[in-house]
């Protein structure tokens, strides 16, 4: 499975520990976030996971930014995209489960680390449902 993964300032220790994680599962990753704990813009790093998404390039996309709303936001103006913004494994769960989501968004000054991982192992490992709620996703872009 192919992931790409993406964080601006507020996310570079959990993007590492998300990437370790991954890589032992055995996951491909590619990397467009940043590693500086130096100020810099979501829109930059968020914008390339979601065309990979879109594209077909990746399977799943991982967002981290400090609210988590910013790159959510980012990613979610692109075809093809729905990202949810998840704060707990619960959330993640049911934006799999019912809404096919296939970017998820970390706020990481919400979350504690561990919690961040056990949210995209839930994410990755849940399946989308279809049933009633493939018409509701149908309905989702414009």
């Amino acid at each position: 499975m192919k992931i790409s993964i993406g964080n601006d300032h507020a996310g570079p220790d959990y993007k590492k520990a998300i990437v370790e994680m991954l890589q032992a599962k055995g996951y491909e990753v590619t990397n467009y976030g940043t590693d500086s704990a130096e100020s810099v813009d979501y829109p930059d790093f968020g914008h390339p996971v979601a065309t990979d998404v879109s594209e077909g390039k990746a399977d799943f996309g991982i967002v981290i930014c400090g609210s988590g709303n910013g790159i959510s936001m980012t990613v979610n103006k692109q075809s093809k995209v729905r990202a949810a913004l998840c704060w707990m494994k619960e959330i993640a769960v049911l934006a799999r489960q019912h809404n096919d989501a296939n970017i998820i968004s970390i706020p990481a000054r919400f979350t504690s680390i561990p919690q961040a991982v056990e949210m995209v192992e839930a994410f990755l490992n849940t399946e989308f449902e279809g049933g009633r709620h493939q018409n509701r996703v149908d309905k989702i872009s414009c």
